[in-house]
C-alpha cells in the first residue's frame, strides 16, 4: 500500500499561548471560508521526533501526566510514536494572507503542518466520553 503526504506549510512562531502558521502558496485557496470557524483542528508533523528509534517505541509512560502507567502509544498522546501525528483544537483568532494566528497550539516552532480542518461542535465533542483515571491528572492533551 503507497501514501502520499504533502505538508501544507508550518508552525512559524510560537509566542506563548499564541501561534503562527504559514500556509504555502500553493495551498492558500483551501482557506477559503475558514474566518467563519472559531475552532480548528490542527494537524501537525513531530518533526523533532521522526527518527527510526522513537518510531519503533510502542510503549510509553506519559510524562505529562503524573501516576500514569505504561501503556501502548495507542492509548497515549505521545509524540513517540510510529508515524509522529500531532493533533490540536486550536481558537482561530485571525487570518491574513496565508497566514493564521491560533491559539492553543501545542505544536514546536518548525512543525510542518500535515492537515487543518474546521472544528465541529456537533461531531467533534463527546461529554460523555470515557477515559482513564490518569488521564485527568496533567494538561488537557
Amino acid at each position: 500500500m503507497k501514501g502520499e503526504l504533502y505538508f501544507l506549510g508550518t508552525v512559524e512562531r510560537v509566542e506563548g499561548e499564541e501561534a503562527e502558521i504559514a500556509i504555502f502558496p500553493e495551498f492558500c485557496p483551501g482557506l477559503k471560508g475558514i474566518e467563519n470557524y472559531s475552532h480548528l483542528i490542527i494537524l501537525y508533523w513531530f518533526h523533532q521526533r521522526d527518527s527510526v528509534e522513537e518510531r519503533r517505541v510502542l510503549q510509553v509512560t506519559p510524562k505529562r501526566h503524573p501516576g500514569a502507567p505504561l501503556v501502548g502509544v495507542f492509548a497515549s498522546r505521545s509524540p513517540t510514536r510510529p508515524n509522529p501525528i500531532g493533533m490540536c483544537v486550536v481558537e482561530l483568532i485571525k487570518v491574513e494572507n496565508c497566514r493564521l494566528r491560533v491559539k492553543g497550539l501545542d505544536a514546536a516552532e518548525g512543525s510542518p503542518i500535515i492537515d487543518i480542518k474546521p472544528y465541529l461542535p456537533r461531531a467533534d465533542s463527546i461529554p460523555e466520553a470515557r477515559t482513564p483515571e490518569w488521564m485527568s491528572h496533567g494538561p488537557a492533551t
